[in-house]
């Protein structure tokens, strides 16, 4: 088989797509390099065909090996284990734009698995492993509806940057990934720190011109490779009595699909097509024409929903385009936890918890981009009961992908561990879900970190949108409605859900998925104005529930903050971490130590780190002559007593610095064990400290 090649240039580099090589047993295989960053995207498709599929069998398992890093992984077990979060948010990554570009008439499974062998650490590879997948597909046998390309865009001191490194991603005011077609993108998602409507759209445009042109770079290899498509697999049998199922399910439809609320609606669809089902038993008693019956009776709905929305601009809650649910928000609802909130918008519900921890229990990862720690971390759950089903507790890709879109929109306003030495964690359990649990995840996260004292910069909000779109003439959007607050049922039927969040002053996180040929700039423009109209009224029912953060729970624990010398470490850990343990023992708190010298002090109580603090601080201090200090009697001898004024520090106090007065014997004033205060006198020239009991008498009396 020849080896195929063909490159884009970027910058001093050479984008490469590369076949013939490796792989050469998959459906489609290709080797994509940029610099030192390399991803081999493999795809292949089963034997066996299925007709009549209504959906595309696909997975996307995007992996890393640490080898492409130089590394070994960690621990007892020196094998790659199960995917990391990262690795399946990439798999979501290249899930998204692909997966309706594929036929459901195909009727074979199909897995694609990208695999980035080779990671210089400047360039990131998730870009790489959607071209690379895509050409991979596009050059095989398997019947798809692409090219598709991704462009991760960045706003940088007032300027774009296509495709920035890691270094560059940090210092980003806005982040987006955007992939699609050559036609228009079809997905979006990414973090901002409050930009305005305006930036996110010139973010969009500038992302797709690099994606026509990675598209254009896919055909060129297509045009020198590309196998003969296998056919597809449709379901050649017609619906029987298809005009009069239509008929008699129409005006049930109507009533049923407009009841108030979700699980009326369900019930009142279900029996409308039990009803109608009754009628033709006999013939749906064949297992091919009840799947075309079903798939008919969807049909239905899809249309009914979609021309009351266009026509009338009537929801199937009754409600306006760009009216919000009711929305309820409620803090404090969990006694013992660090901080809780009840936010309900509509039959959308997220019982969101704050806990605050220490910065030792910061999120650690450690993969092929190097070792990071977060301190801001945020977990979503969605237990069947949140939909009224039975099934298994589990985190899945969706629970995965729904907690970083909230925690990408939190993040930006969550204050730096220099500010709040707390690390936060957020977890969202959500109770009922008819749409953009995610969102309010969002809000309800926002809510549980203000009631937790967590000091937010600025309150943020989400929500999600729709579009309902119909051609007119040759315009394929001559007729559009944008939806504010979408319903489950009006994701389902709807051409776009686009999920907003942010501040009064701008966007902090977002989140597209478009199921036709891309949109326009005018209906963007559109649909953000909406989006900002929703949040801003979201945020002002927020605000009357809580606008500035509760004092810090009791039950948290309490941190303290100091700066010491770093050459004082050494002496503050002691031999072995002698020092520092019989601290932590002593006053019942948790120290760390930073090489610049900062030291935390985590404590139960305020009181316990607080002394803890001035044992830390007398370790690290030298003694300043004329201070009073709190001593501890250590020794009596002859001739004085030996006081510790500071966690290791001993001076002398000698018999005539005792009183005034004669004194016979130091045992008829002082006892070993005794808590007296003492003042600094002199330090000598070896370092020896003489120290007064009646001065600091004296003192204590002025």
């Amino acid at each position: 088989m020849a080896v195929n090649r063909v490159t884009y240039k970027i910058g001093d580099e050479d984008l490469i797509l590369e076949t013939g090589k490796i792989g050469k047993q998959a459906n489609g295989c290709v080797y994509a390099q940029y610099a030192g960053t390399s991803v081999i995207a493999t795809v292949c498709a089963s034997s066996e065909v299925k007709e009549g599929l209504d959906f595309v069998p696909v997975t996307v398992e995007y992996n890393e090996k640490y080898y492409a890093a130089g590394k070994i992984p960690g621990g007892f077990v020196k094998r790659e284990g199960r995917p990391k979060d990262k690795e399946i948010l990439v798999s979501r990554l290249i899930d998204r734009p692909m997966r309706p570009l594929f036929e459901p008439a195909f009727g074979r499974e199909i897995q694609i698995v990208p695999t980035c062998v080779s990671a210089d650490g400047i360039n990131p590879p998730d870009i790489l492993a959607v071209i690379a997948s895509s050409a991979a597909v596009s050059i095989s046998d398997i019947p798809f509806h692409g090219p598709v390309a991704a462009a991760r865009v960045a706003y940088i001191d007032g300027q774009y940057v296509i495709n920035p490194t890691f270094y560059q991603q940090e210092k980003a005011q806005l982040e987006i990934v955007v992939a699609g077609t050559k036609d228009g993108f079809t997905m979006v998602e990414g973090g901002a720190n409050e930009v305005s409507e305006e930036v996110m759209l010139g973010a969009l445009e500038q992302a797709q011109g690099f994606i026509t042109a990675m598209c254009e770079l896919q055909e060129q290899l297509v045009a020198k490779c590309g196998k003969e498509k296998l056919p597809l697999a449709p379901l050649n049998v017609e619906l029987a009595n298809k005009e009069q199922i239509i008929a008699d399910a129409t005006p049930l439809l109507e009533k049923a699909c407009f009841q108030d609320g979700k699980m009326a609606r369900g019930k009142a669809i279900a029996a409308a097509k039990e009803q109608v089902a009754q009628k033709y038993a006999e013939q749906l008693s064949d297992e091919i024409q009840k799947k075309l019956f079903d798939s008919c009776f969807d049909d239905i709905q899809y249309n009914l929903l979609r021309k009351s929305i266009l026509d009338k601009g009537l929801r199937i809650d009754g409600r306006k385009c760009d009216e919000i649910r009711p929305i309820t928000c409620e803090v404090n609802v969990l006694p013992r936890p660090h901080g809780s909130a009840l936010f309900t918008r509509g039959e959308t519900q997220s019982l969101a918890v704050c806990t605050l921890g220490t910065t030792l229990d910061a999120q650690v990862y450690d993969d092929i981009d190097g070792e990071r720690s977060e301190n801001f971390i945020l977990h979503y759950n969605f237990p069947p009961y949140s939909v009224g089903e039975v099934g298994r507790l589990t985190t899945g890709r969706r629970e995965i992908g729904h907690g970083n879109l909230a925690r990408r929109s939190l993040a930006a306003m969550v204050p730096p561990v220099t500010e709040f030495p707390y690390t936060v964690r957020v977890v969202s359990e959500i109770m009922e879900s008819n749409g953009s649990s995610s969102q309010a995840s969002t809000c309800g996260g926002c809510l549980a970190m203000l009631a937790a004292g967590v000091p937010m910069k600025k309150m943020v909000a989400g929500i999600a949108m729709g579009l309902i779109t119909e051609p007119e003439g040759d315009n394929p959007y001559g007729n559009y409605k944008i939806l504010s607050d979408i319903l489950g049922e009006e994701d389902h039927l709807g051409d776009m859900d686009f999920k907003v969040a942010g501040t009064k002053d701008g966007i902090t996180g977002f989140q597209m998925d478009i199921k036709i040929a891309g949109v326009t700039t005018q209906i963007m423009k559109e649909a953000l104005a909406q989006a900002k109209a929703g949040r801003l009224h979201i945020l002002s029912i927020m605000e009357k529930c809580i606008d500035k953060p509760q004092p810090i729970s009791p039950f948290a624990p309490k941190i303290l903050t100091m700066k010491i010398s770093p050459d004082k470490i050494g002496a503050l850990i002691g031999p072995g971490g002698k020092n520092i343990k019989a601290l932590c023992a002593q006053y019942g708190v948790t120290i760390n130590t930073e090489d610049d010298g900062t030291v935390q002090i985590y404590g139960k109580t305020g009181k316990s780190a607080e002394e803890a603090r001035l044992a830390v601080k007398g370790i690290c201090e030298d003694p300043e002559i004329g201070t009073i200090y709190n001593g501890t009697v250590k020794r009596i001898m002859d001739f004085g007593a030996f006081v510790e004024i500071l966690p290791g520090k001993e001076g002398l106090c000698h018999i005539s610095k005792l009183s005034r007065q004669r004194v016979e014997k130091v045992s008829d004033v002082l006892k070993e064990g005794q808590q007296i205060p003492v003042k600094l006198l002199e330090v000598d020239k070896m370092g020896r400290l003489n120290l007064s009991y009646v001065d600091a008498l004296e003192e204590q009396k002025k």
